[in-house]
């Protein structure tokens, strides 16, 4: 239904920006579909305050003063953040993994989890059974980590000095406001067309390191039959947030990509030239319609 809605239509508007799809996808996309494409993107980056950050999709179950005064006392580049987005639940076998690998590679965290759909009478023991004995007295207790049960501030914790890289499931919202804050990504893709963004973001652009998923699914939810595994996990957040020169070539071409999408979005920049070509096609159809 959404395809042939496509195939019918004038064009495409994309939130992204030229720079990150590269002009010869771009081109190649128009020769084959005969398509318009009309990039106007990062959307992520008219949130100017505060305010406008945090309020990105749901509710936060979390207070953004709260958010920012954990942050507010952590070095420059320190913490990774981990979130899967509002569709993907993870199973509990996975989250343990995911607990055990963080704690082993020592680094602290904002961790998202999702609340359980249909568990919501599950007891706070029983909703917690995923976490290693102990790990939130070893790491919450000694303030190494935050884990926010729901809805975050994504947008918001993304733009603080403090967040050295984003650990991601690769959704493109999720994708492109990393992107836009130039935080480089360890990727995992879950389903739907996110194992296409991990390659943009790791083969072809380089700002960002895999964590080794292979599994893709229907829809975020549901056991997998593949877990990754703590050490894979543990290897791939030492790999970009332990320093060293890849993580360094890395870090400094997301910065890069950063700028190029803040530049788009201001006038003369290619997003902002791209509506500015969009108004005036609009306009065209307009007189031809009235014509007609």
């Amino acid at each position: 239904m959404m395809l042939e809605t496509i195939l019918k239509s004038k064009g495409l508007i994309i939130n992204n920006f030229i720079e990150l799809d590269g002009e010869e996808c771009i081109e190649h996309y128009k020769k084959i579909t005969g398509h318009k494409v009309w990039h106007l993107g990062p959307a992520s980056l008219i949130r100017q305050t505060i305010q406008e950050k945090s309020e990105r999709g749901n509710e936060n179950v979390v207070s953004v003063h709260d958010c920012l005064s954990w942050l507010n006392k952590k070095r420059l580049n320190s913490v990774l953040y981990i979130c899967f987005g509002s569709i993907c639940h993870l199973c509990d076998k996975q989250l343990y993994e995911i607990a055990c690998g963080m704690e082993a590679s020592g680094h602290e965290f904002v961790w998202v989890v999702p609340e359980k759909k249909g568990k919501e009478d599950e007891s706070e023991e029983e909703k917690e059974k995923w976490l290693p004995k102990g790990f939130e007295e070893r790491n919450i207790g000694k303030n190494k980590g935050l884990i926010i049960r729901g809805w975050a501030p994504q947008v918001m914790i993304l733009s603080h000095i403090a967040v050295g890289a984003f650990m991601t499931h690769c959704g493109w919202n999720s994708t492109l406001e990393a992107v836009s804050a130039g935080i480089p990504m360890i990727t995992w893709p879950v389903h739907g067309e996110q194992f296409y963004n991990e390659k943009l973001i790791t083969d072809v652009r380089g700002i960002g390191v895999e964590v080794g998923a292979t599994e893709w699914y229907v829809n975020g939810f549901g056991e997998k039959e593949k877990v990754v595994s703590k050490d894979s996990i543990e290897k791939a957040v030492r790999r970009l947030m332990d320093g060293g020169d890849e993580a360094e070539e890395i870090r400094q071409r997301a910065l890069e990509f950063g700028e190029k999408a803040t530049r788009a979005v201001q006038e003369g920049g290619s997003s902002h030239n791209n509506l500015l070509a969009l108004i005036d096609d609009l306009k065209r159809m307009r007189n031809y319609k009235t014509l007609d």
